[in-house]
C-alpha cells in the first residue's frame, strides 16, 4: 500500500471518529429533541464532512441505542423512560456481578489484582471537596470497573457490558456535577466501603461474595439518581438527561 492510500485511509478513520464524537456528545448535550429524524444531508453542512463519515456515526450510534431507525427511513433520536434508566442500572449490577464472581473464580496469580489495587489506593487519598478532585476520582472509578470486568477474563462478558455502559445513564461514573455541588457523603463512604469490599474478595477467590457486593454496589447510582431527581436536579446531574422522559420518582 501506497504511503499516500494509508495516509487517506487514517485520516478517514480520524474524521470517523470525529464525527461521531461530535454527534455523541450534540445528542447529550441536547441538542437534537427525542423522536427528531436526523437528516444526512443536513448534518453534513452542519459538521462539514462528507455523508460516508456521518452515515458511519448514525450507524453506530444506532448501535449503542441512542437512536433507532425510522420505518421511513434514517435515523431518529431515541426516547427513554426513567423504567430505562432504572433498568439500565439494574442489569449493569447484574453483569458486574458477574464479572466479579469470575474474577475471583479465575484469579490466578495474586499479582494479577496490582492493577486494581492502584486504582484503589489513589481514589483513597483523594479528598472528594472539589469539582476537580471528584472528577478525578470519578476518572478513577470508571478505570476500576474496567479492570474488574477484565479480571473476569471474559471477552463475552466485557462486549456485553460495554454495549449496555454505552447508554449515557448506565456507566458506572454517569454522573457529573456542576461545581456548586458535591457527592452525597453517606453514599459516598458506602461506594468506598464496597470496593474495598469487593477486593478482599477477589483476593480470597470468594466469587459469591464479590458479585453480591458488587450488585449491591450498583444499586448506589440509583440511589443517588434518585436523591437529585428529588432535587429537581436531573437536568444537570446526568448527561443525555433531555433524552428521559421524567414523569415521576418511582
Amino acid at each position: 500500500m501506497s504511503r499516500d492510500i494509508r495516509n487517506s485511509n487514517l485520516e478517514f478513520v480520524s474524521q470517523t471518529g470525529r464525527t461521531l464524537l461530535t454527534l455523541r456528545e450534540l445528542l447529550l448535550r441536547g441538542e437534537f429533541k427525542p423522536g427528531e429524524r436526523l437528516s444526512e444531508l443536513a448534518l453534513v453542512a452542519r459538521l462539514s464532512v462528507s455523508r460516508t463519515p456521518i452515515r458511519l456515526a448514525l450507524d453506530r450510534l444506532a448501535h449503542e441505542g441512542l437512536l433507532e431507525t425510522s420505518p421511513s427511513g434514517g435515523f431518529v433520536v431515541r426516547e427513554f423512560t426513567l423504567e430505562d434508566v432504572w433498568d439500565a442500572i439494574e442489569m449493569r449490577g447484574v453483569l458486574e456481578g458477574t464479572a466479579a464472581r469470575l474474577a475471583a473464580e479465575r484469579l490466578g496469580e495474586q499479582s494479577e489484582l496490582a492493577r486494581i489495587k492502584e486504582l484503589q489506593r489513589q481514589m483513597d487519598v483523594i479528598a472528594n471537596n472539589t469539582f476537580d478532585a471528584f472528577a478525578h476520582y470519578m476518572n478513577l472509578n470508571g478505570e476500576f470497573h474496567q479492570e474488574l470486568v477484565r479480571l473476569a477474563k471474559s471477552p463475552m462478558l466485557e462486549r456485553t457490558l460495554g454495549h449496555l455502559t454505552s447508554l449515557p445513564f448506565a456507566a458506572p461514573s454517569a454522573g457529573v456535577f456542576s461545581r456548586s455541588q458535591v457527592p452525597h457523603r453517606d453514599l459516598a463512604t458506602i461506594g468506598w466501603q464496597h470496593h474495598h469490599a469487593i477486593l478482599e474478595a477477589l483476593e480470597k477467590r470468594q466469587g459469591t461474595r464479590a458479585e453480591a457486593i458488587a450488585r449491591e454496589h450498583s444499586n448506589l447510582a440509583r440511589r443517588h439518581l434518585e436523591l437529585v431527581l428529588s432535587d429537581g436536579e436531573f437536568e444537570s446531574f446526568l448527561p443525555g438527561a433531555s433524552l428521559v422522559r421524567v414523569s415521576a420518582v418511582n
